[in-house]
C-alpha cells in the first residue's frame, strides 16, 4: 500500500454482509478489499445468485470504482450484494420450472438427453456457456455409464448443492 492510500474500514453489519465479505475476500488476491471487476459474476453466483452477463454488467457498473476502472472495492460490493439477496433477485429457477424445460428438450419422454444434444444447446443457444463453464455442468450432469443427462437425478443434484 503506498503512503498516499488509506485503508478503506468496511463496517460489517450482520450474518449476510459477513457471508458476502467471506467470499469476496477469496478473490481479493491484492488483500486491498478490491477484485477485478471480471469476478463480479463469479462472486455473486457462489453467493447463491443466478444472474444473466447482461446483469451481472448492470452491477459491475453500479460498483465499479471511478478512480480504478476495472476495479471493485468490498465498499461498493458490499450494499449492492446485500440488497441484491435480500429482496431475492437472480434467484435460481425451481426444479419443476428446470424440469419443464427439461421436457421441453426430451418431446419423446426418454427421461434424458444426450451429452452431445446438450452441448449444441448451451453453447449455441441464448446466452452460452462457455467451454469452463460447459465441462463443469457436464462433470455433474453426465450419468458414467449410458453417457446420457438423466435429468431428474440431475435437478435433484442441483437442489443437493
Amino acid at each position: 500500500m503506498d503512503e498516499d492510500e488509506e485503508e478503506i474500514i468496511v463496517p460489517i453489519n450482520n450474518d449476510l454482509e459477513k457471508k458476502i465479505a467471506e467470499t469476496f475476500d477469496i478473490f481479493d488476491h491484492s488483500g486491498m478489499r478490491t477484485v477485478d471487476a471480471r469476478e463480479v459474476g463469479t462472486i455473486v453466483r457462489a453467493l447463491g445468485c443466478c444472474p444473466t452477463e447482461a446483469e451481472v454488467q448492470e452491477l459491475v457498473l453500479q460498483m465499479e470504482d471511478a478512480n480504478n476502472p476495472g476495479s471493485i472495492h468490498l465498499i461498493n460490493f458490499l450494499p449492492v450484494i446485500a440488497k441484491v439477496i435480500s429482496e431475492h433477485k437472480f434467484e435460481p429457477e425451481s426444479p419443476a420450472k428446470l424440469l419443464e424445460a427439461f421436457h421441453i428438450l426430451d418431446p419423446d419422454g426418454h427421461g434424458y438427453i444426450t451429452k452431445e444434444h446438450m452441448s449444441t444447446i448451451i453453447t449455441q443457444d441464448g446466452e452460452p456457456f462457455t467451454q469452463d463453464e460447459l465441462d463443469e455442468m457436464l462433470e455433474i450432469a453426465i450419468d458414467p455409464h449410458s453417457q446420457t443427462i438423466p435429468y431428474e437425478y440431475y435437478i435433484n443434484q442441483l437442489m443437493v448443492e
